[in-house]
């Protein structure tokens, strides 16, 4: 390995950890003074809006995932949730590097691509959804008498349309108008010219 191949491994690493704890602290920022909107039946989580990274770069992938794994592990430890908070650290996680990755693939059609996030977490985070509400001490459909119990198709209903509404308010409310300022800074570019090195 030459030195600037050593040299670019060492930066695209760098980028991955800034990605992950940028993603992991902000969520976790969240968590602290909005409580259940970053977590929850019906969530807002802000940090969604740094998936616009993938945009830009490859390492964004990683990043987000990884950040989105932290996250959800310190959320076991704060919210007393034990193992079934392992459900949001694998499965949440998924979410993010499925729709990081179709960020990144659709990257030339920002308003398409920013639509698999939306649908990674719409889709994947109801179906566990139920049991982790159960957990958290909720019986009912949130803002229904309905039973959790045998209840699966309408929670999973409610938790897609739920989750998808909050999902793409944070990521086009407020991580598109943060992915136009991006590109309007030299950030863009270095970000862009890690992504060619990378392809090397």
């Amino acid at each position: 390995m030459t030195t600037t191949d050593s040299l670019a491994r060492t930066q695209r690493i760098t980028r991955v950890a800034v990605i992950a704890a940028l993603y992991a602290s902000t969520t976790l920022i969240c968590m602290l003074f909005l409580g259940g909107l970053a977590w929850g039946p019906v969530q807002f989580r802000l940090s969604e809006a740094l998936c616009v990274l993938a945009l830009f770069t490859p390492d964004a992938i990683i990043g987000l995932t990884l950040g989105c794994a932290i996250a959800n592990l310190a959320n076991i430890a704060l919210s007393g949730l034990g193992m079934l908070g392992m459900l949001d650290v694998v499965f949440g996680s998924l979410a993010s590097l499925l729709g990081a990755i179709v960020c990144w693939r659709l990257r030339d059609r920002p308003m398409v691509a920013l639509l698999g996030p939306v649908l990674a977490n719409a889709l994947i985070v109801p179906a566990y959804l139920p049991l982790m509400l159960q957990g958290l001490g909720f019986y009912t459909i949130p803002f229904t008498s309905i039973s959790l119990d045998g209840a699966y198709l309408p929670m999973y209903l409610f938790g897609f349309v739920a989750t998808g509404i909050g999902e793409a308010v944070v990521i086009y409310a407020l991580g598109l108008p943060l992915a136009r300022a991006l590109e309007a800074t030299p950030l863009a570019g270095a970000l862009r010219g890690s992504a060619v090195s990378a392809a090397r």
